[in-house]
C-alpha cells in the first residue's frame, strides 16, 4: 500500500544555500532574503501547496577557507550574510495554521536555559507548530565566535549535545506538571506552587536551578530534527531525534542508513516507527523529458562550482581549492562532518572518489529531472526504500516551490503519495505522529514527574 510522503521545503535566511551562485538567477528572489515579506509569501504558498513543513538552516560562523582564504564566501554570498532562523518563527507563525516550523541551533550558541524559554513561547505563539534541529556544529570559526580556541573534537561536541538536551527535557517535560497552571480569578491562585518544580540540574557543563519560567506549550518540546550520520550522530539521533534529515545518495544507501538507526532505537528502549527519515533532494521538472535535460543543462550552467566546492570542504575542514580535481579523497581525518566523507564514498562504489566527484555529486546525486510523472516513478521508490518525506532543497525561491507545487503535487496526490489536505489547525508533532506530546518510549519522558516530591524519592 503506499504511504503518503511528508514534504517540508529546505530553506534559509540567506541568498545562497545550497544550490550556490543562483542567487544571480533574474527569476529568484533570494536576494531579498532581508525582506519578511519574502518568507511570509512563501510559508502561505507552502502551506496552501500541501506542504507540512518550512525546515530553516543555520550557521553561526564563517566555512572554513577555500584557496587560503575566507574571502571567497563573502564574495560569492556563500551563507554569508545570514539571519538568524528563529526570529523569523514568529512572522511565520502568525501567517499560517498548519505549516510546522523548523529551525536549526546548536548547543554552543545558547545556555540552555535561555533556548528553553524562547523555544516554548514559540511554540505557544504558532500553537504547537515548532520544531528543533539539533546539530553539533563543525565550523572552526563559530568555536571562535563564541570564545573557543577552536573546534570542540567530534564526539565530545556530541557528549555536550546530550548534556545540553538533558536540561532541555527537564525544563520543558519535568519543569510543570500538568494543571499546574489554573489561572483561577476568584480564588487568585494562578498556578499551583507544588506543581511548579525547579530541576537542581548539575553537570559537567551546567548547572541549571530552574524551574522552567514558560509555562508548558503544546507541545511542551519541540519536534525534535537532527541530521548527523557519523557514527556519534546516528547514535544520537537513535536516541533523541523524531525526525532525521538525511542526504544518501540513492534509495538502496537510505534503506540502509534507516535501517541501521531504526535498529539504533530499538537498541535504546524506542520503536522504529519513532523516527521519521526525510531525504534532502531538489527538482528539475520539464512537461517533457527533453524539456528536463535542456533545463537541467541552464541549471548546470549557473551553478557556482567554487562554492559548491568551498562549502563541502569548508564542512569538512579542508580547503579542497588547493587540490587538483583528480586529487584522490581517501584516509582523510577530519573533525568536520565525517557523514560527507561517507556519502561520496557511497556514490562511488568500486573507486576512492576524487575532488571532482566532491563538486558533481554535492547535487547532482540528490536531484531529479524528469515530467512530473517521472518525478512521482522516482519519489515512489524513495518511499519503498523507508523514506518518510522529502526536504525540497531549491533552486530558486519562491520559483522551485511553486513550480514543484503546481506541477508534481496533483501528480503525487493522485498516487497517494501525499495528503489531499491539512485537518483542523494542530501541533506539528500531530501531524507527524497523531500526538501532540512526545511518546512515553523517549528520553525526555522520564522527567515527567519526577521533581514532584513522590518523584524525587523515587
Amino acid at each position: 500500500m503506499t504511504k503518503p510522503l511528508s514534504f517540508s521545503a529546505f530553506v534559509m535566511n540567506t541568498a545562497s544555500h545550497i544550490l550556490h551562485g543562483l542567487w544571480r538567477d533574474e527569476e529568484g528572489h533570494q536576494l531579498n532574503f532581508n525582506d519578511i515579506n519574502l518568507w511570509v509569501s512563501l510559508a502561505k504558498r507552502l502551506e496552501d501547496g500541501g506542504f507540512d513543513a518550512m525546515f530553516f538552516a543555520d550557521v553561526i560562523g564563517l566555512y572554513g577557507d577555500y584557496k587560503g582564504s575566507w574571502e571567497h564566501h563573502v564574495q560569492a554570498g556563500m551563507q554569508i550574510p545570514s539571519n538568524d532562523p528563529m526570529v523569523l518563527m514568529s512572522a511565520l507563525a502568525v501567517n499560517t495554521k498548519h505549516l510546522g516550523l523548523a529551525f536549526t541551533a546548536a548547543p554552543l550558541q545558547e545556555p540552555p536555559f535561555n533556548f528553553a524559554r524562547r523555544v516554548s513561547t514559540l511554540d505557544h505563539i504558532s500553537k504547537g507548530r515548532i520544531a528543533w534541529n539539533i546539530v553539533t556544529n563543525a565550523q572552526e570559526n563559530a568555536y571562535r565566535n563564541f570564545g573557543y580556541d577552536g573546534l570542540v573534537p567530534h564526539d565530545e561536541r556530541y557528549r555536550w549535545a546530550d548534556e545540553y538536551v538533558d536540561v532541555l527535557y527537564k525544563l520543558w517535560e519535568g519543569s510543570w506538571d500538568e494543571g499546574a497552571l489554573l489561572q483561577d480569578r476568584k480564588s487568585g491562585i494562578h498556578a499551583d506552587p507544588s506543581k511548579v518544580h525547579k530541576i537542581h540540574h548539575v553537570g559537567e557543563r551546567y548547572q541549571v536551578e530552574g524551574p522552567h519560567l514558560v509555562s508548558p506549550s503544546p507541545q511542551r518540546t519541540p519536534v525534535l530534527f537532527q541530521a548527523g550520520s557519523s557514527t556519534a550522530g546516528r547514535d544520537f539521533g537513535a536516541r533523541n531525534a523524531e525526525a532525521v534529515f538525511i542526504v544518501t545518495p540513492d534509495p538502496e544507501n537510505a534503506c540502509k542508513l534507516i535501517e541501521d538507526t531504526r535498529r539504533l532505537a530499538i537498541q535504546n528502549g524506542r520503536e522504529g516507527h519513532d523516527i521519521k527519515f526525510y531525504q534532502g533532494l531538489s527538482f528539475v521538472i520539464g512537461e517533457t523529458e527533453e524539456e528536463a535535460r535542456r533545463k537541467e543543462i541552464e541549471l548546470d550552467k549557473n551553478i557556482d562550482l567554487d562554492s559548491i566546492l568551498a562549502h563541502i570542504g569548508g564542512g569538512i575542514g579542508i580547503d579542497l581549492g588547493n587540490l587538483s580535481l583528480d586529487t584522490l579523497i581517501e584516509n582523510v581525518e577530519t573533525e568536520g562532518v565525517r557523514s560527507t566523507l561517507d556519502w561520496v564514498q557511497q556514490s562511488t562504489p568500486g573507486r576512492t572518489p576524487t575532488v571532482a566527484d566532491f563538486a558533481r555529486l554535492r547535487d547532482k546525486s540528490t536531484r531529479i529531472v524528469g515530467t512530473p510523472e517521472t518525478i512521482a516513478d522516482q519519489l515512489e521508490i524513495w518511499s519503498e526504500a523507508g523514506v518518510d518525506g522529502i526536504n525540497v532543497i531549491n533552486a530558486t525561491i519562491p520559483g522551485s516551490y511553486e513550480e514543484f507545487i503546481d506541477q508534481v503535487m496533483p501528480v503525487l496526490r493522485k498516487r497517494g503519495l501525499v495528503r489531499n489536505k491539512h485537518g483542523e489547525p494542530g501541533t506539528f508533532r500531530h501531524t507527524l505522529f497523531g500526538t501532540d506530546r512526545l511518546s512515553e518510549r523517549h528520553p525526555a519522558a522520564r522527567y515527567r514527574g519526577a521533581f514532584t516530591a513522590k518523584g524525587a524519592t523515587q
